[in-house]
């Protein structure tokens, strides 16, 4: 990889990091005091939106064996430790690595790749390795994304205007999409996408630059169907299978452009979703009594359909109670970047942002039928503690730009 500018200053009104031997000269800075280091409203709806989700959580996973709600509080367990490691260490640390990040990147998105240590699940996908228990290397490696892009984009220092530099950084960030995909898990491969999105525009790229690249990404859907369909060949039960994309795949996205096509077929999850949700009504049936989902009607109920349970269960006014939530998450979080130190931590932040408003639109939009179904699951309510850990330390991420902020960004926040 051509050799990057190194990072030295991101606000030029501000000074620089300098460098190791000119910290080791000056001694530490000192500390202040641990409740300056807090952001009391953020971890106020942090705990809010976790309480509420496991709430949502406990009552779906009830009944199914598939399922442990101990195994979700262990994963909240284990995440409240890694924040408050997180929260506690210097994110500026990482922002010279750019390199060591993407290679990170790549090996934990390729690890279900090895032999003896992969393993299959869920429609065919190889997203998961064996360590005792299952672990999907590709949730953590949002964290390394965010990291990775965050560091890429903040070494231009707020302007990204030369094309050929454009080209080099956003075949950098199509690194970890082109791993994943392997796999294939294109849900998280989305994620990626969306992180990498928002932290290129507010990194500074040029705006025709960035609607170029939206025309070419959509040429390229429209080129991977089409090429599908002169390669897919015909199995022995009649059925036609694709080489470039999944049939489920496949199905997923054609049933977003005609929900109707194919109702008891791949429209089958969006049909329950939607009746699950109506059913909810105002105030919702209660907990333990959302009946698509304890029938057997709405499947992944705790994981991709989650939203559905909710709805059912606690009606329109649970879903408003949700958003809010998330709204007032959003919003302080985008104070704490606005109050960044540097363009690092700034990017750093919003690349969460993006990450976490990208699946809760597409989560919820999927399951109205505004935008295809995926396996994206919903921040901090959905089951999964390999994804609560995640969601988890990117908090603790956001807590270490926040409270390693100068004199002037306290001030702005």
């Amino acid at each position: 990889m051509a050799e990057l500018p190194q990072i030295h200053s991101v606000h030029k009104s501000q000074r620089a990091l300098g460098s190791r031997g000119s910290h080791r000269s000056q001694g530490r800075p000192e500390r202040p005091p641990l409740i300056a280091l807090v952001n009391w409203p953020f971890l106020l709806v942090i705990a809010l939106v976790v309480s509420y989700g496991l709430l949502v959580c406990w009552s779906a996973v009830q009944g199914d064996a598939d399922y442990s709600f101990n195994r979700q509080l262990a994963g909240v367990g284990a995440g409240l430790v890694i924040m408050t490691v997180l929260w506690r260490f210097d994110y500026r640390r990482l922002a010279n690595m750019t390199t060591a990040l993407l290679v990170i990147n790549i090996v934990l998105i390729l690890l279900p790749h090895v032999p003896g240590l992969g393993t299959t699940a869920g429609m065919g996908a190889r997203s998961w390795i064996k360590i005792g228990m299952q672990v999907q290397p590709g949730e953590f490696a949002k964290v390394t994304v965010v990291l990775f892009a965050a560091s890429l984009l903040a070494r231009y220092q707020g302007t990204l205007d030369d094309w050929r530099e454009y080209c080099k950084v956003l075949g950098l960030l199509l690194v970890p999409f082109a791993c994943i995909m392997t796999q294939p898990d294109l849900g998280t491969g989305l994620v990626y996408m969306a992180i990498s999105a928002v932290v290129l525009v507010m990194g500074g790229a040029k705006a025709r630059y960035l609607l170029l690249t939206v025309a070419a990404g959509v040429a390229a859907i429209a080129a991977v169907f089409a090429v599908d369909e002169l390669l897919k060949y015909q199995l022995p039960d009649g059925t036609w299978e694709y080489r470039l994309l999944m049939n489920y795949q496949r199905g997923r996205l054609l049933v977003f452009l005609n929900p109707e096509a194919d109702p008891s077929g791949d429209g089958y999850n969006l049909a329950q979703a939607k009746i699950a949700i109506g059913s909810g009504g105002l105030f919702g049936k209660g907990l333990l009594n959302a009946t698509q989902s304890t029938h057997g009607f709405l499947p992944e109920a705790p994981t991709d359909f989650i939203f559905c349970v909710l709805a059912e269960e606690l009606g329109f006014v649970g879903v408003v109670a949700l958003i809010a939530l998330y709204a007032a998450l959003i919003a302080i979080c985008l104070s704490i970047a606005r109050a960044a130190d540097d363009l690092f931590g700034m990017l750093i932040v919003m690349g969460v942002v993006g990450m976490w408003l990208f699946q809760i639109l597409e989560n919820i939009g999927m399951d109205v039928g505004l935008m295809p179904i995926t396996g994206i699951p919903l921040p901090f309510v959905s089951y999964g503690s390999s994804f609560m850990v995640v969601n988890f330390a990117l908090i603790g991420l956001i807590g270490s730009v926040w409270s390693h902020r100068s004199i002037q960004g306290r001030k702005a926040a």
